[in-house]
């Protein structure tokens, strides 16, 4: 008769059980697959300190200078804004107004691809255009998060020959443009020093002397800084180009200028009506370096989705390689690099996983004699590790502290399998061999596995399962959370796999040799000494001890509620 659904799941394991322990040679070969396969996958995996918690979102920005806030805030905010309202898979939108700037901040729901959404606000902000002032053109952010800031450094002096006009425009016009066709990275934001301005500071009582408008100086400053092209002239089979040439590059070619002419005919140059002086923008902040004074810094912003310690790399190769393109004594000094946080905080938990691995290890040889059947959990608990590694890169998760926080509270669970599979084998052995049965040591082996294997992958299905519920998770909790979970499912999944194929062959490579009885094992003999009490007075008290239990229970209602909260864990990696 046909057996129920039951059966058919555990003769189906059971047969994946024996095939893997008679087939060994293809088990190992897939396990060393999988597991270059994960360390592969690892080494191309974004690595970051942190998950990113940031919206999706798109930053439209604007520039009106002169204007109060007030103006900006009807003529420009208000209509950018509201124009966004009625977009697709748009959130939220906050608009922000200052002097001469507006910010408008368009957030997408969750899940949205950045870059169409960049692609929606450039179409929205085309419809319109024409609705804003004259001259106004909104333009978006860079395609970087509220997390890109990964790297910022300072522009340093040490002659004191440089002011903070010429270190400011070193960054403004070199340094940062270098740094901008570094792969990965998506803006280098200049902060500190003055940016060169020629400043023109006129003279009402000239002007009105001479008869000259703010009109006519402004008219003639454009005009000064104009080149223009002529036709060719052909001389002695020879062609030349005319042109001409009226690029300002200093402050006597804008003095220079001719604004109008007086009755005479004179030319009333700028000169005579306004003072022209090099001077500094006006100034949102300043940067200091350790106290030593004013110094030009610059901000690099990494690229939505890309690996955060290879893009500092990238940065520090370049710094490196244009550091003797510098003018002398001028020096590039790093005031803060994520790459230190992220290499701690995987050092730490990687020192812990290591650890784990270790008392695992430990903890196993010592109550499974021989120590090589310690061997099986020892090997299968990295190969599952390495394999987890491969979701990371496909699922395109980033290994930060929460997503390898996941595989550590999987490490326990991952390991029970073998625990559990290699003690039960022991029992069969030792049991085969005190009634001095006749089968093969594989055969004991594997009927044990084929015992509770299949029970031991149903187990740890219900495991692989349990963090479901973080799924439903929404916004910043879910994005926090998200790769913890996924983390925990997949090694779970891997190992639930392993249980039923890896661990059986392991167990007849490794349980090979005469298998000492638990009781030989005085661990083992001191333990069962001391729980056989210990249980006999808990059955015996139970309801006591039920009551103590709740008791306990309702004991925890006070320090819980003066516990405080946090969103974010801390992290003490020396940074």
């Amino acid at each position: 008769m046909p057996g129920t659904d039951a059966e058919k799941t555990g003769g189906l394991l059971g047969r994946v059980i024996d095939f893997s322990g008679r087939r060994r040679f293809f088990i190992f070969l897939a396990a060393a697959a999988l597991t270059l396969w994960g360390v592969w996958s690892a080494k191309k995996s974004q690595l970051d300190a942190l998950p990113d918690l940031s919206d999706t979102q798109v930053i439209v920005a604007t520039e009106w200078m002169g204007r109060s806030p007030t103006l900006i805030e009807d003529q420009v905010t208000y209509p950018i804004a509201t124009s966004f309202l009625g977009a697709p898979h748009v959130k939220n939108v906050r608009g922000f107004t200052m002097f001469g700037m507006s910010f408008v901040y368009v957030i997408f729901e969750d899940g949205t691809d950045i870059y169409w959404a960049r692609s929606r606000a450039i179409e929205q902000l085309a419809k319109i255009q024409n609705k804003l002032p004259p001259g106004v053109t909104p333009q978006i952010g860079p395609d970087a998060t509220s997390v890109g800031w990964v790297f910022q450094y300072a522009l340093v002096d040490e002659t004191g020959k440089h002011d903070l006009h010429e270190l400011r425009s070193i960054q403004d016009w070199q340094l940062r443009y270098w740094l901008q066709g570094v792969a990965g990275v998506a803006e280098v934001a200049s902060v500190g020093g003055f940016e060169k301005e020629y400043q023109i500071q006129v003279d009402p009582d000239r002007m009105k002397a001479r008869g000259v408008s703010v009109g006519q100086i402004a008219s003639a400053v454009r005009g000064s800084n104009t080149e223009v092209g002529g036709r060719v002239l052909e001389m002695a089979q020879h062609e030349y180009a005319l042109r001409g040439r009226g690029y300002v590059t200093g402050m006597d070619d804008l003095a220079l200028a001719v604004v109008a002419t007086d009755a005479a005919g004179t030319p009333i140059r700028l000169r005579d009506v306004a003072d022209v002086t090099i001077g500094g923008n006006i100034r949102r902040g300043l940067v200091e370096l350790d106290g030593r004074g004013e110094v030009v810094g610059g901000i690099v912003v990494m690229r939505y989705g890309e690996n955060a310690l290879d893009v500092i790399e990238r940065v520090k190769a370049k710094l490196a390689e244009v550091a003797p393109a510098m003018p002398p004594g001028v020096k590039v000094v790093p005031v803060y690099d994520r790459s230190q946080l992220i290499q701690e905080s995987v050092h730490t938990l990687l020192e812990n996983v290591v650890t784990i691995l270790a008392i695992i290890v430990l903890v196993i040889g010592l109550f499974l004699f021989p120590l090589r059947s310690a061997l099986v959990a020892a090997i299968t608990l990295p190969i599952a590790t390495a394999a987890t590694f491969i979701a990371f890169y496909y699922l395109g998760l980033t290994i930060n502290i929460m997503s390898l926080a996941g595989v550590i509270l999987a490490l326990g669970d991952m390991v029970d399998s073998a625990c559990v599979l290699v003690e039960n084998a022991h029992k069969e052995i030792e049991a085969a061999e005190r009634e001095g049965s006749p089968r093969p040591r594989i055969d004991v082996v594997l009927a044990s596995a084929r015992a509770l294997g299949p029970s031991m992958f149903g187990a740890l299905l219900v495991l692989t399962i349990a963090f479901l519920p973080v799924f439903t998770l929404q916004g910043e909790e879910g994005r926090l959370f998200r790769p913890l979970a996924l983390a925990k499912t997949f090694s779970m999944a891997f190992a639930s796999i392993f249980a039923v194929t890896l661990v059986p062959a392991l167990m007849v490579t490794f349980l090979r040799g005469r298998i000492r009885p638990e009781a030989s094992n005085p661990l083992n003999r001191l333990a069962i000494a001391a729980y056989r009490p210990l249980l006999r007075g808990v059955l015996r008290f139970r309801w006591l001890v039920i009551a103590a239990a709740l008791l306990l229970m309702g004991a925890t209602a006070i320090p819980f509620s003066r516990l405080g909260s946090e969103f974010m864990p801390p992290l003490y990696e020396g940074d």
